[in-house]
């Protein structure tokens, strides 16, 4: 009867955390017959890549987390490039005409019509109100007539009065010479007997009346001529007739208010049949010349703007739609209380949706340079200076500028065109030959 097979002993599994116990073999009865071989016990199978692996691992995480420190953190950078600045200054104002003009009457009156509405374009001399002018025409026809009546008065002495004195001196003349003469014959035929003393009398009173008159016709001829007392009392009477017309004209003009410019009427504060006085405003008109911008200027930029610079504006409730104007004036005072210089800036072409006092933006162009060397205007710090990397160090490095535009400043020494500069906004946070790792967009 053969042997029975011998069993294994049953294994028994380690505790967690112990090293497993060493094996006990009991003796096994030895059977009849030829002896049996041990069953082989089972080999564990090794893997020596995974813990080269998990080295490998460790190793870069630990280069990873200690990078920072040897190379230095990562910070954004920007280049320093070439390329075209301009240079504005930007300021605020409002749309407003050269002038208003404020309407009213001369004389006080009553409106009769008025031909024109509100927001009505006018022209130059177009009648804007007309006032009850019957007593004003009634008055300059009376002048006129009292100027014509002047006006015969200086034709009368011309044409008839100065003749007839002149005639007259002719005749006396002629009746002076006669009473001479008479005179002279009786004084001989006296002296010789042939006259008695009372015809030499009567010759005698007969020459001093003929004198006499002649005296008078020469006085009335000088009188009647140019520049004696009958014209001149004439000529001071057509020149009062004058005056006095001119004066009932310009009242009947005054009843009629005009335009006195070109231009759009944006107030009417009188209606027909109102009675106006004069110092009135009746209404209120935009002259039609070249629109102007006002603005207020900080006075720091005084020395930067002159006549004759271009600008860009842009209305703020148009923001998109800009337009170009002139500057076409700069205060030469300084306003003390805000420290500010008011400019003007033409607007040759004004657009349709500009109105007066209409808010505004303007950007004067001030000055241009092409191929300028540019720093970024948040790269600048107060120095001036910038951050400046070369060879993955930071270094701050003082700098002489020029143009000063929106999107940077141009760099006249200090900076080279390639260098990498860093935001101001890192200088707090960086010491002079930190180390970094720049990072360009």
């Amino acid at each position: 009867m053969p042997a029975p097979e011998a069993q294994p002993p049953p294994e028994t599994e380690p505790r967690s955390g112990q090293a497993p116990a060493a094996e006990a073999h009991l003796p096994v009865p030895v059977a009849a017959g030829p002896p049996s071989l041990p069953a082989p016990h089972p080999v564990p199978h090794r893997r020596p890549w995974r813990a080269a692996l998990l080295g490998l691992l460790l190793l870069a995480g630990a280069g990873y987390l200690a990078m920072p420190r040897l190379l230095g953190p990562e910070v954004p950078a920007m280049p320093v490039l070439r390329g075209h600045l301009v240079q504005s200054v930007v300021a605020t104002g409002r749309v407003e005409n050269p002038h208003r003009v404020s309407v009213g009457t001369q004389i006080a009156g009553t409106v009769a019509a008025i031909p024109v509405e509100r927001g009505q374009s006018v022209a130059a001399g177009q009648l804007l109100i007309q006032l009850d002018d019957r007593e004003a025409r009634a008055t300059a026809e009376q002048a006129e007539a009292a100027l014509s009546q002047a006006e015969a008065r200086i034709r009368q002495i011309r044409d008839l009065t100065l003749p007839a004195a002149e005639q007259s001196l002719r005749q006396a003349d002629a009746v002076l010479d006669a009473a001479r003469q008479a005179y002279g014959r009786t004084e001989r035929l006296q002296a010789g007997g042939f006259a008695t003393p009372a015809q030499l009398d009567e010759a005698r009173r007969a020459l001093f009346v003929a004198e006499a008159v002649a005296r008078g016709a020469r006085l009335q001829v000088e009188n009647n001529r140019p520049g004696g007392t009958e014209t001149g009392l004439a000529e001071t009477t057509l020149r009062q007739a004058k005056a006095t017309l001119g004066v009932a004209r310009t009242r009947l003009d005054y009843t009629r208010i005009a335009a006195p410019v070109a231009g759009t009427l944006i107030r009417r504060d009188v209606e027909p049949g109102d009675a106006v006085q004069p110092g009135r405003v009746l209404m209120l008109l935009s002259p039609a010349e070249p629109t102007e911008i006002v603005l207020q200027l900080d006075e720091r930029n005084l020395g930067l703007v002159r006549v004759g610079q271009t600008a860009t504006v842009a209305a703020d409730a148009y923001p998109d739609r800009p337009f170009p104007a002139l500057l076409g004036y700069v205060n030469p005072g300084v306003d003390a209380t805000r420290a500010s210089v008011e400019v003007r800036l033409r607007v040759p072409a004004p657009p349709a949706f500009m109105r007066q006092d209409m808010t505004v933006s303007a950007d004067i162009l001030v000055a241009e340079r092409a191929g300028a060397l540019i720093l970024p205007a948040e790269a600048l710090l107060p120095g001036p200076a910038t951050l400046v990397v070369r060879d993955g160090h930071v270094h701050r490095r003082p700098l002489r500028l020029g143009l000063q535009g929106r999107r940077g400043v141009e760099v006249l020494d200090g900076l080279q065109e390639g260098d990498l500069v860093l935001p101001a906004s890192l200088a707090a946070g960086l010491q002079d030959g930190a180390r970094v790792r720049p990072r360009t967009p």
